[in-house]
């Protein structure tokens, strides 16, 4: 749903993001083209850590929760406590400073961070989904925006039922997917597995999330949803791929 009454503000733009889909947590402020960036890897420790990371940022900007201007969130896929605890904590604080809000791929975070770090401008991102299963898309850069976008939907497929992907030139792959399911999903397509990227990173969803902002498709937060892809378990390109 989309709220026409959210758009850009003239000036300075002041967004927060945070991610705890994964092992690690992450938080970033963008405050007018600078970025304060926290990621850490604590598996099981988001709900006690996430607030606490989240607070050291907006100390260190000087910044109050209510003069944001909205809030980012790793949408999924992802561990579902993980995705869940990410979008209430992002509802709640949404919700008690009035702040619109938007939901970000983890998937596409990880592209975004695969051309941010190495110039990738194709990306198979991957995450380990656990009972043999990896939640998998591919995405393209678009060149105008620099901005990765997806070629193919968000899927949770056990890596030897994927179908060959079919990607042609040079190919990055990113995530804890490929480092769990290497030799698998390299049948499937060959790519350069880049072992620095392998959880999402908050400052990737704030790349993403800048465009949606300007447009005006932050929603309310009692609106903001968690995706959870673990009903498929086929690959399908989007319409017109």
């Amino acid at each position: 749903m989309k709220n026409q009454g959210y758009v850009q503000k003239q000036g300075e733009v002041k967004l927060l993001a945070l991610d705890t889909s994964t092992e690690a947590c992450s938080v970033a402020l963008y405050i007018n083209n600078e970025r304060l960036i926290l990621d850490e890897v604590c598996p099981q420790q988001h709900s006690k850590r996430i607030l606490p990371m989240i607070q050291q940022l907006l100390s260190q900007a000087e910044l109050s929760l209510q003069q944001l201007d909205g809030i980012v969130f790793g949408r999924g896929p992802g561990s579902f406590t993980g995705v869940r605890i990410g979008a209430g904590v992002c509802q709640g604080l949404g919700f008690g400073a009035d702040l619109p809000v938007y939901g970000v791929s983890t998937l596409a975070a990880m592209a975004q961070a695969a051309y941010r770090l190495h110039g990738a401008t194709q990306v198979v991102s991957a995450i380990d989904a656990r009972m043999a299963e990896v939640y998998i898309a591919a995405y393209k850069l678009e060149i105008s925006s620099n901005i990765m976008q997806a070629i193919t939907v968000e899927r949770a497929v056990k890596p030897d039922v994927l179908t060959e992907l079919g990607l042609q030139g040079n190919v990055a792959a990113v995530g804890t997917g490929w480092q769990t399911y290497y030799d698998q999903l390299q049948l499937k397509q060959a790519a350069t597995y880049y072992t620095d990227i392998l959880y999402p990173s908050a400052q990737d969803m704030l790349t993403l999330a800048l465009p949606a902002f300007a447009a005006g498709d932050f929603i309310a937060a009692e609106l903001a949803e968690p995706i959870y892809v673990r009903d498929e378990v086929t690959w399908q390109k989007l319409p017109g791929r």
